[in-house]
């Protein structure tokens, strides 16, 4: 195996370890309803800048992963009533949304990074959680109604996924990613030395 390639794995097995504690730590941020706001998109978005799609898609794996122990363990108290619900859908569910949120961002920094880095990292690190958030709503509304129907207490469940779900959760996270887009731009361009 040549030197790029350690590298290359040594980075990203760094990057999968960042995800993990920052996953771990996310936890100890208060909650919204039940639902932390997720800091771990950020390594997300850099590995998948640094190494390509399937970088990504392999951290968004680790993530699913950490996400799905909070569900089992109860760490995550929404999670484990998707997990009790349904424990084989809930683990592709968040491996899923974690894998394509990965994916999707490396795929559109490399789409964009010949034109512009910025606009590169900016565009993936806004993706990166609108996959991440679309994929686990759109499941939620597919397998697990009875859970949404749970989370909204009787009320309205659509109501309750645009103020919680979106507004409450998702919008934090798109604008922690957004902010740090520009410092991750430049981890790019010192890393690959443009």
């Amino acid at each position: 195996m040549n030197n790029a390639k350690v590298k290359r794995m040594a980075a990203i097995g760094l990057l999968m370890a960042l995800v993990v504690v920052m996953q771990f730590v996310s936890g100890l941020i208060p909650s919204v309803s039940g639902f932390s706001i997720s800091l771990v998109l950020i390594p997300v978005v850099l590995g998948a800048a640094l190494y390509g799609p399937y970088a990504g898609a392999i951290l968004g794996t680790t993530f699913g992963v950490v996400v799905f122990i909070n569900c089992v363990t109860g760490a995550d108290m929404g999670g484990a009533m998707v997990f009790q619900a349904n424990p084989v859908l809930c683990f592709i569910v968040v491996i899923a949304k974690g894998a394509l949120a990965g994916l999707a961002s490396g795929a559109v920094f490399k789409l964009l990074k010949d034109k512009n880095t910025y606009l590169a990292m900016l565009c993936a690190a806004i993706v990166c959680p609108v996959v991440n958030t679309g994929v686990f709503v759109a499941c939620m509304f597919a397998f697990f109604i009875d859970v949404l129907n749970a989370w909204a207490e009787g009320g309205d469940v659509v109501g309750y996924v645009l103020t919680v779900l979106v507004l409450a959760n998702f919008v934090p996270e798109l604008i922690v990613n957004v902010v740090f887009s520009p410092a991750s731009a430049r981890i790019e361009k010192v890393v690959t030395k443009k």
